[in-house]
């Protein structure tokens, strides 16, 4: 499963997209980490890894229902077109 585990400091979340067994609690041990979000931050900072997410989900992933929103409002072609500073 692709879903986000929880990080930073109380009344400050920051969360890693992350896949991992579904079975496995939400800050357990993941297999991979496959991007950030900071919800905290102005504006939202959101870094995913679009082609290791594509990978996962083609081996049988399933995204939660947050990380499909993210992905929906962020797909990989407008993380592409940005030029790296």
């Amino acid at each position: 499963m692709i879903r986000m585990a929880r990080f930073g400091t109380k009344k400050r979340p920051s969360y890693r997209v992350v896949v991992i067994d579904k079975e496995r609690a939400r800050d357990s041990r993941a297999i991979e980490i496959v991007g950030q979000y900071n919800p905290v931050m102005q504006p939202t900072h959101v870094k995913l890894n679009h082609e290791r997410i594509a990978y996962w989900m083609k081996c049988g992933a399933q995204p939660s229902d947050t990380v499909a929103r993210l992905l929906k409002n962020n797909p990989a072609e407008a993380a592409a077109a940005t030029p790296a500073a």
